[in-house]
């Protein structure tokens, strides 16, 4: 397996894509303002010294704890909740605003797993690492998003847990242990539906653990307004909507990506290629489909 396959994608940052990608992600602002200050800080950890003898004379002795946390970021929540989104985002984001010029940004693939030979996990998992800490090199930044991360990082106790698996996961704690001397410059997101599967020793290594849900009403109403505002439909038509795809009949509310991968679509697919798009197409559509079920997380 070549290493260019060992990543989805590979995007330097900033980049105006992510950028747009971002206004469509809702909450993501007043998400990134609460986590900001820590993301930052985790980013910059490098500075922690000139800044403790700054305003402190050098004498605040906890800087230097603070400067020992592990770059690591968990996202977990429900299935389509938009984490890994908001984590390239985010990275985007912060990027942009510390004007770091010439980052990238990695999104690691599932083909780390590998095809089953001896040891070919924990050497896939290695030779990312070992790229993206090229890629940052002396000066510059790189960030690693992970998703589906509990088929990477699974806890070693589980009674089914294979050889391979525990060598992997192993690998992945030794690899953001390493991350530690860059002072910030490499930091990881890793995206779990399941937190409780994660590995006890990658939960207490998180500098930063973000809980994402299932959209409210009024989350799935601001969405629809947005996302359908070029068909001007009546608040009373976002209601129907609303009410569609939240919990009825024993199934759950729907998740944002209920609404744009499944509803849209389907709804697009009966109004084309005669038809303007109606709001009688997307509530057919949305009292028909049933919303992902829900991950549980045990």
């Amino acid at each position: 397996m070549s290493q260019v396959s060992i990543f989805d994608s590979e995007t330097p940052l900033p980049d105006d894509g992510l950028a747009r990608r971002a206004k469509t992600l809702l909450g993501f602002d007043a998400r990134y303002a609460r986590v900001h200050d820590q993301l930052r800080l985790l980013l910059n950890v490098g500075e922690l010294a000139s800044w403790n003898k700054l305003h402190h004379g050098g004498r605040l002795t906890l800087c230097d704890l603070v400067a020992e946390q592990y770059p690591l970021v968990i996202f977990h929540g429900d299935v389509g909740t938009g984490k890994t989104a908001v984590a390239e985002c985010m990275a985007n984001r912060l990027v942009a605003e510390a004007r770091s010029e010439d980052s990238t940004l990695f999104k690691l693939s599932n083909r780390v797993r590998g095809s089953g030979m001896v040891g070919e996990m924990g050497t896939l998992i290695a030779d990312a690492f070992k790229k993206v800490v090229q890629s940052a090199g002396k000066h510059r930044r790189a960030i690693l998003v992970i998703d589906e991360g509990d088929s990477l990082a699974a806890a070693r106790s589980q009674q089914y847990s294979h050889h391979e698996d525990k060598v992997a996961v192993n690998t992945l704690i030794q690899c953001v242990d390493d991350l530690r001397q860059y002072g910030g410059r490499i930091v990881v997101f890793l995206c779990t539906n399941r937190l409780s599967a994660l590995d006890a020793a990658l939960q207490r290594r998180a500098a930063i653990i973000e809980e994402f849900r299932r959209p409210s009403d009024e989350e799935r109403r601001q969405l629809l307004s947005m996302d359908l505002a070029a068909l001007s439909l009546n608040s009373a038509q976002i209601g129907q909507l609303v009410t569609a795809t939240g919990p009825r009949s024993g199934q759950p509310t729907w998740t944002y990506s209920d609404i744009r991968t499944r509803l849209y679509p389907a709804a697009l697919a009966r109004a084309y290629p005669k038809d303007p798009l109606r709001f009688e197409h997307l509530y057919e559509i949305a009292t028909t489909l049933r919303a992902s079920p829900i991950m549980e997380d045990k």
